[in-house]
């Protein structure tokens, strides 16, 4: 049953829904590349970086939410579009927003990095600030006055845009026997690892998310949805990680279709930043580090045939020039 069609909270997407987003968002999204990064200790062992950090808008997230938008284009064209997001979703609809001329409100929390803020108001839309507890409330308030609502995560259309990443990596590794993906709300992890596993069920599909906002990891070993409080989930320096629980579609891919979910420590995201920027060529955030954070420590158990999801590259630069100096 399609993602389209099907009701209830038990839906999930299928192989088809993502290859018609695959079509949706051509010309739009770009195919990015997927890059070799060597090992830091190990020079002829290789990771292959699918640098989703090198979109327009620098982050995987353009593609879900374009595929969400192109479905309700009239409607959001007559009533305008509200999403909330800590940065990347933000850019992304803001910048689609723009392209189609369409009136956004971006509803970010008031901890977010100053330089994804400006990004998005740079772009033309309407930034609210809030407490991070009410992030997710106030887009429901504004959709009940009748904004569009595009989710950044938990949204049947958003996890069939962001499953064409996952097809993407077994068209450009098509030997992959494990493939890596940061963890947040789970609509990336939930469409890459639906597109992989109905393709390749014998490919490994592993979460990676901080140990500081192990919401996923803590669900992934209980069975059930866990929520961590903000106070937890943002102490990460990885803010695009710090969504307190996996969104209700995302938990019914993860528990479908994921392997396993891993933490990686601070220290950890931070080293993998700099090897990427260094041995990589590639300007990552920490949220886009964690995957590789994994490999590079050997947090999971991995071959030489192995890919990790680059999910964003809007880092603060003076992290960045920290990051760099070691």
């Amino acid at each position: 049953m399609s993602a389209q069609t099907a009701s209830g909270t038990d839906r999930v997407v299928d192989l088809d829904d993502i290859l018609a987003a695959a079509d949706r968002i051509a010309g739009v999204v770009l195919r990015t590349p997927v890059i070799p990064l060597p090992h830091p200790a190990r020079p002829d062992e290789l990771l292959h970086c699918k640098a989703e950090s090198l979109q327009p808008t620098g982050a995987f997230k353009l593609r879900g939410a374009y595929n969400a938008i192109a479905q309700v284009l009239d409607q959001a064209r007559a009533n305008g579009i509200v999403a909330q997001s800590s940065g990347n979703h933000a850019r992304a609809v803001a910048w689609l927003a723009r392209r189609l001329d369409l009136h956004a409100v971006i509803v970010m929390p008031d901890a977010a990095p100053a330089n994804k803020v400006a990004a998005v108001r740079a772009l033309g839309a309407e930034v609210e600030l809030v407490p991070a507890a009410r992030r997710d409330i106030r887009p429901l308030e504004l959709a009940a006055e009748g904004y569009v609502h595009v989710p950044p995560y938990d949204d049947l259309r958003v996890i069939a845009g962001q499953g064409t990443v996952g097809l993407e990596i077994l068209e450009q590794v098509p030997d992959v026997e494990t493939v890596l993906v940061p963890v947040s709300g789970g609509g990336l992890i939930s469409g890459v690892a639906t597109a992989v596993k109905t393709l390749r069920p014998d490919v490994r599909v592993v979460g990676i998310e901080p140990e500081l906002a192990a919401d996923a990891a803590d669900s992934f070993r209980q069975g059930r949805r866990i929520t961590w409080e903000p106070e937890r989930t943002y102490r990460t320096v990885a803010d695009g990680l710090r969504t307190t629980a996996l969104g209700v579609h995302p938990w019914q891919h993860v528990r479908r279709y994921v392997d396993d979910i891993l933490t990686v420590t601070e220290e950890q995201i931070l080293a993998a930043m700099r090897q990427l920027a260094i041995e990589g060529r590639l300007v990552v955030e920490p949220a886009g580090a964690v995957a590789v954070a994994a490999w590079m420590h050997g947090v999971v158990p991995v071959g030489p045939r192995t890919a990790a999801v680059v999910s964003g590259g809007s880092v603060d630069p003076a992290l960045l020039a920290s990051v760099l100096r070691g």
